[in-house]
């Protein structure tokens, strides 16, 4: 099939452009507040709105700047060494989401250690409702024409104008239903048992296994970046950074007894 003609622009404003990636992050947003202020409610969180208020900024720097510092680390290349300034350059695009993981644990430990809270406790919350993001995330780079799959024979393979007009798999939404949509319902199904909540660090550990292995397996259908093609002739850097999220995630699992705290 074709690609759908889709402007990347929504509208816009004078001189700025609002686009469906950018709108993606503030929805993601929006909307794991609003179920993390229910969720607080129902299960009598220690955390008051006010806290959830704090979180939410925080967590927001963090994906932000730990996305885009992980962009220039991971997959930038030389470019930001030739241009360093090009690194504030956001509307230009380039996120990184395991920099993003990284940011957004940086932000919960720093506002865990604020409100005196334990991290996994915080954390616990928080992961319920990131795969929302995701999948608008992934759903935007579909429509931005970018991050598509590899050359396939698919009956619902898609011409990108940007991938050539070759079949390719749509790997965007791929991801964006294992990683974003299953991840969703799994957590928050888990989460609905008490031993679950009770067993502090667990949906946390889950979250890291399942984007992990689900970005390892849905790697085999995207395109690598051009840039940095193949690692040991097999791996994209997806794929690397993925393994320490599963390991890390197995590590909690196997290690933390199960405890109210």
């Amino acid at each position: 099939m074709n690609f759908p003609d889709i402007s990347p622009v929504i509208f816009s404003i004078g001189p700025v452009d609002i686009r469906w990636y950018s709108m993606a992050y503030l929805v993601g947003i929006l909307a794991a507040w609003v179920l993390a202020t229910i969720n607080i409610k129902k299960y009598k969180s220690p955390m008051n709105n006010k806290d959830l208020e704090d979180l939410a900024f925080y967590a927001t720097l963090g994906v932000i700047l730990g996305g885009r510092l992980g962009y220039v680390l991971f997959y930038g290349g030389d470019t930001f060494i030739k241009n360093p300034l090009s690194v504030f350059a956001l509307w230009q695009g380039g996120m990184s989401f395991h920099g993003g993981i990284i940011g957004v644990i940086t932000a919960i430990y720093l506002f865990a250690r604020k409100m005196k809270l334990p991290f996994l406790k915080v954390s616990d919350l928080v992961v319920l409702y990131v795969p929302i993001g995701i999948f608008l995330g992934r759903l935007a780079n579909f429509v931005n024409d970018e991050l598509w799959g590899r050359v396939t024979d698919v009956a619902w393979a898609v011409k990108f104008p940007s991938g050539g007009y070759l079949p390719r798999h749509p790997s965007q939404i791929y991801e964006a239903l294992t990683e974003g949509l299953l991840m969703f319902v799994v957590l928050n199904w888990l989460w609905h048992y008490k031993w679950v909540r009770d067993r502090v660090g667990f949906v946390s550990a889950m979250f890291a296994i399942i984007y992990g292995m689900s970005r390892i397996l849905m790697e085999q259908f995207r395109e690598p970046d051009a840039h940095m093609g193949f690692f040991f002739s097999y791996f994209t850097m997806g794929q690397l950074l993925s393994i320490p999220l599963v390991l890390a995630g197995l590590y909690v699992i196997f290690t933390r007894k199960a405890a109210k705290q």
